[in-house]
């Protein structure tokens, strides 16, 4: 029922990350497209393979030593219109609390903005990062869940491949969301959305 539920909440979830992922602002840059990467195979066919575990911990913090990221996050929920709240301040990052945790089966989902009226946000360099990349997720049980990026995508708003985004089930993944592309001043947004694929590191051999 719990798979069920959460397929069913993405759906919803979609609508609102992709629509209002960006905070208004005056500039427009014109940055090139990402794509970078290949996508991970799906269902586990990357190498990973999900066993049975306890859920994990919440996440607490999200740690990317490649573009100087170190940050506390922030639970978002499902709204009562069905779409996914965004952090209220461009310094906030968030990920969805009612979806999977970083290191339990299927994707973790954590959003941020790109930039506001007065600078860079906490995810301006986010499109910035490179396959192989170490994105590490702080839990509140101290433990931390390493993945590696796998890859980077920009896709238009209209066209989000919610489907391939939001995964409820299959191995640990973890998605990283902000705003890119050029500025629509009319529609007070970002035509585009960048997207992180990452996948769980193997845990580190233990030797006696």
């Amino acid at each position: 029922r719990r798979a069920a539920a959460l397929a069913a909440l993405a759906a919803g979830v979609v609508l609102a990350v992709t629509g209002t992922v960006a905070l208004v602002t005056d500039r427009s840059p014109a940055p090139e497209q990402v794509d970078r990467g290949a996508l991970p195979l799906p269902h586990g066919t990357d190498g990973h393979t999900a066993t049975q575990h306890p859920r994990a911990a919440p996440p607490m913090r999200i740690r990317i030593s490649a573009i100087g990221l170190d940050h506390a996050l922030i639970g978002l929920r499902v709204q009562q219109d069905g779409h996914l709240g965004v952090p209220q301040r461009p310094d906030q990052i968030g990920w969805w609390s009612d979806g999977p945790r970083p290191g339990d089966p299927g994707a973790a989902v954590i959003v941020g903005h790109v930039d506001s009226a007065t600078g860079p946000a906490a995810f301006y360099g986010l499109s910035s990062l490179h396959p192989g990349d170490t994105i590490s997720v702080e839990r509140g049980d101290h433990t931390k869940a390493d993945f590696t990026v796998r890859a980077l995508r920009q896709y238009e708003k209209d066209a989000f491949p919610d489907d391939q985004v939001y995964v409820t089930a299959g191995p640990p993944v973890l998605r990283l969301i902000t705003c890119g592309g050029s500025y629509d001043r009319e529609r007070g947004g970002y035509r585009d959305n960048v997207v992180v694929y990452a996948t769980l590191k193997p845990p580190a051999s233990k030797h006696s």
